[in-house]
């Protein structure tokens, strides 16, 4: 099997066939649309597989903060692909978030579902981890609603896309979240019950998001100056993957929140293979705002001064820098005809630079060839 027509494949294909090998796959989130390029000539010129992902708060039926909807963002993707002959790729659903878990969440969730099917994603991520009950007499009772809701949505996938193949990523332990201690991570028997009772319940994912030290988005200090992330716990990510193979369940990581975290800590200390998915977002996002200082200099001073003004109130304890770090992302739709009428010396910065940076963190993800493998895992 050839994919000729360069349409995206199942994220499936890839996790299948580079299970527990040395190696991570790009994932790569294009919230302005404008890298996509730069990223899917890298990823073509290593020979590596690439998922292309946007989150649910970003892409939706209504455009999301990014002013994209499911299908906006499917055809960019698939006519840059074509454009640059790539044929190695996935349309990922990232962080399909269920906050509620009503009946009336669970009927929107659906309706977004349908919309990304419609438009041809090749893979999606259901996050439910926000609905843990911390009253739970044990694990299972714990992760009830969680469960309850994944599967929901699991089965509608698997309803919606009927015969054909599909990537499935699930999350258990909300990225990011501290308690009085820190930061709140996942347990081994965590992911083993979540896995487990999702396979009862007729859901088989591929990916697990777990909380393992990461936040999304970009790292600051008190200062509110944007500094390296090296808080990914390594060794409760291995504890968690070998739980996962120590009970037989062909699930791995899903890596998310990887923006700040050093390429020479990923390349030399991650453990690819436990880590088969590594997810980078907001570190795009940073290129394009910091080349908009030089090429596009008016417009880059309209979005600073609309998110101070629109968000300073909301976090009047940080500093303009972080404010703009944080909340800068709600400003991409606010400007989006702006932002997507830039000139083309800006456009070719763009290109060049997400290229560059790509490069870096294929070679960082040991992934290097690996399309070769899932070609032939096609065949």
């Amino acid at each position: 099997m050839t994919n000729n027509n360069f349409e995206p494949i199942p994220s499936s294909f890839m996790f299948k066939s580079l299970l527990d090998m040395n190696t991570i796959i790009m994932t790569a989130n294009p919230r302005i649309a404008l890298v996509t390029k730069g990223i899917m000539r890298a990823a073509k010129e290593m020979d590596a597989p690439l998922i292309l992902e946007l989150a649910r708060s970003e892409c939706n039926l209504e455009g999301g903060y990014a002013g994209l909807t499911p299908a906006a963002i499917s055809k960019i993707t698939r006519d840059a692909a074509k454009e640059l002959e790539f044929d190695m790729w996935s349309l990922h659903a990232d962080h399909i978030g269920i906050k509620k878990g009503t009946d009336e969440d669970i009927e929107a969730t659906k309706k977004l579902v349908d919309g990304q099917i419609e438009a041809g994603y090749t893979s999606f991520a259901i996050d439910a981890s926000h609905l843990f009950n911390f009253q739970g007499g044990n694990l299972r009772e714990e992760l009830a609603n969680n469960i309850d809701a994944t599967t929901k949505i699991g089965l509608h996938i698997k309803r919606g896309m009927g015969d054909k193949e599909y990537g499935l990523e699930v999350e258990v332990g909300e990225i990011g979240r501290e308690d009085e201690h820190g930061r709140v991570l996942t347990r081994p028997e965590e992911a083993v019950t979540f896995i487990k009772a999702l396979n009862e319940n007729g859901v088989y994912p591929h990916f697990l998001a777990i909380a393992n030290g990461s936040a999304h988005g970009n790292t600051y200090d008190t200062n509110g100056n944007r500094i390296e992330q090296v808080s990914v716990d390594i060794e409760q990510t291995v504890a968690v993957a070998q739980a996962l193979k120590d009970n037989n369940l062909d699930v791995r990581i899903a890596q998310h929140g990887i923006t700040g975290t050093p390429r020479d800590l990923i390349h030399n200390h991650f453990p690819h293979g436990d880590i088969v998915k590594g997810n980078v977002a907001t570190f795009y996002q940073n290129i394009v705002w910091d080349l908009f200082k030089v090429y596009e200099p008016e417009l880059y001073k309209d979005l600073w001064d609309w998110t101070i003004a629109n968000y300073k109130e909301k976090a009047p304890e940080k500093n303009d820098n972080e404010l703009f770090g944080k909340f800068s992302k709600f400003a991409i739709k606010e400007f989006f005809d702006r932002i997507y009428s830039v000139g083309e010396d800006t456009l070719e910065a763009i290109d060049a630079m997400c290229y560059a940076e790509t490069l870096i963190f294929i070679k960082a993800f040991n992934g290097q060839g690996t399309a070769k493998i899932v070609r032939d895992h096609m065949a």
